[in-house]
């Protein structure tokens, strides 16, 4: 059944030599005995079916986007150190168990969990496994494996391959001789759907993939862009989690993580993260290659970079819809901005901040056909709407700025009529 659990990524790695990353407390890779497998037996896809992974309209007040704890926790800094994602395509979330590496009846996805456990002291990189949706027959194959930064894709692994595979690739960082590797070009997203393990990722995750396909289609992004579903990678609460691998302006491949992801901001996370190269801060939670303590260090640089604006941008308006992305302008580093009124549109920053820098998001009901995104501080202050810039040096005069500069000005014309009246009176 889906968990019931609100698990708030306590990330724990057994030894800190292990290269193997962990999802949290309870993943199949802290215990090996609990590897095992996807499963498409007609057992469990009937079993499965009838869980029903949480895609009726009426699951959303308790799963979905209108949930109670949405947006009221900090994501920043909630990706546990990697260094390599390695993903195998197999089936899709209909027929996947809650552990899906822990099932019993296919062996692939089994025996490839057991493979990493057992050679991770050999491992040069920590790597983490996650299963993403595969069909015969398309782009992506059941036994197809994708790793990342690498960019590169090995065909049809079997159960057979597994050991020789896992040695020579992921452990020699080499090739796998009896397949070919095929270099993977443009931007792969990922998006939790395994509605059995969290009935959250189970409704929130297919409306932002089926969200993803549309915005990839309206923006003439076939084959450059593709979405797929993937297993738990941890942080339930976050739903809808999303994954995208590319490579930003200097050629590196980048894995980075956003979370609290709804449908309306699918266009934002297009127009800004895959077409421009500017990661959303807002819905940020990390990204591979960094520590959970470097991720909070880089975003803080980011925010000090351009006061904020990450924060702030809004998402673009077309005739067809007036859906906006607008956020706080407080975080932890307390980057001041403007508050201007201009009719109904209203462009404010708190400057307001809890105690512990952790900003807290509320979700707010759509109103007057415009969605936005809102997130308070310490329940002070929201931004909405309009993008904000940093003030120029005039709109930034205070008033007690005002009142020095009059009392200097009248101190000097105070001297010059008293040095006229004393040469007159010479």
């Amino acid at each position: 059944m889906a968990s019931s659990r609100d698990d708030p990524l306590n990330f724990t790695n057994p030894s800190t030599s292990s290269p193997i990353a962990v999802s949290d407390a309870d993943s199949f890779l802290l215990d090996p005995n609990n590897i095992g497998s996807a499963s498409g037996s007609f057992q469990n896809e009937g079993f499965l079916a009838a869980l029903d992974g949480g895609g009726s309209s009426g699951s959303d007040a308790e799963f979905g986007f209108s949930r109670t704890e949405f947006r009221q926790s900090a994501i920043v800094g909630t990706v546990d150190y990697y260094e390599r994602h390695v993903f195998l395509c197999y089936k899709n979330p209909q027929v996947w168990p809650p552990r899906i590496e822990a099932a019993e009846f296919d062996r692939l996805p089994r025996l490839l969990s057991a493979a990493l456990v057992a050679r991770k002291g050999g491992m040069k990189r920590q790597t983490r496994l996650t299963i993403c949706e595969g069909h015969d027959g398309t782009e992506t194959s059941n036994g197809d494996v994708l790793i990342f930064p690498d960019m590169i894709r090995y065909r049809r692994l079997t159960h057979f391959d597994v050991d020789t595979f896992v040695d020579e690739v992921l452990v020699k960082d080499g090739e796998w001789l009896p397949g070919s590797p095929e270099a993977l070009r443009g931007v792969y997203i990922f998006v939790c759907a395994h509605g059995t393990r969290d009935r959250r990722c189970g409704v929130c995750g297919p409306a932002v993939i089926t969200r993803f396909k549309e915005e990839i289609e309206s923006h003439g992004l076939q084959g450059k862009v593709s979405v797929r579903s993937c297993s738990h990678i941890g942080g339930h609460k976050y739903a809808g989690n999303v994954i995208i691998f590319g490579s930003h302006s200097k050629g590196e491949v980048t894995g980075h993580w956003y979370g609290y992801v709804m449908p309306d901001d699918v266009p934002f996370l297009i127009e800004q993260h895959i077409e421009k190269g500017e990661v959303v801060d807002l819905l940020w939670r990390g990204q591979m290659g960094l520590s959970e303590e470097d991720q909070k260090k880089f975003q803080d640089l980011r925010l000090r970079a351009n006061g904020g604006a990450n924060l702030e941008k809004s998402s673009k308006d077309s005739t067809e819809t007036n859906d906006v992305i607008a956020t706080a302008s407080q975080s932890q580093t307390e980057i001041n901005g403007c508050c201007q009124a201009n009719g109904t549109s209203p462009c404010c920053q708190s400057s307001d901040a809890d105690q512990n820098g952790n900003a807290k998001f509320t979700a707010e009901k759509k109103k007057s056909s415009k969605r936005q995104i809102s997130q308070t501080n310490s329940g002070k202050g929201s931004c909405t709407r309009k993008v904000c810039t940093m003030p120029t040096w005039f709109e930034s005069w205070e008033r007690e700025d005002s009142y020095a500069a009059l009392a200097v000005l009248s101190a000097v014309v105070s001297v010059g009529i008293a040095y006229n009246c004393y040469k007159q009176l010479q």
